[in-house]
Order: structure tokens, then sequence, then C-alpha cells
């Protein structure tokens, strides 16, 4: 089972990457630095994910990318 991962940043001492597996399923994965910080980032998604949508920030990102001529 072949598996993509890209690491989209770092959060008290995990770095965070989303993985996208052979069947096109994707799901977060943190490697952490020790069993502290894992316990610490996970008790913060046990207690509230916010995820919200920001069109205007992804127009100015979308903006930034060089255009091919």
């Amino acid at each position: 089972m072949t598996t993509e991962k890209q690491v989209i940043g770092k959060v008290l001492g995990c770095e965070i990457s989303v993985t996208t597996t052979a069947d096109g399923k994707k799901h977060f994965e943190a490697s952490c630095q020790n069993k502290e910080t894992r316990d610490e980032l996970a008790a913060i998604f046990e207690e509230e994910a916010i995820l919200r949508v920001t069109p205007k920030a992804i127009l100015e990102e979308a903006a930034e990318e060089p255009t091919e001529s």
C-alpha cells in the first residue's frame, strides 16, 4: 500500500503531516519529540478542534504563486 506524506507544520514540538493512502483517504499524523508533547497535542485535539474557511487568505496565497508564461 503506497502512501504520500506532506508536512504541513510544527506545533508543540510535533511535526504535523497529512498522509494520503493509496485509496485516496487522508488523515493527520504527528511525529512528536517525546511522550509529553504527544500527550499535550492529543489533549488539545480531544478538547476542541476549530476549522475555519477564510477565502481571503486562500486568494492572497494563490496570488503570490508565480505564473508560467
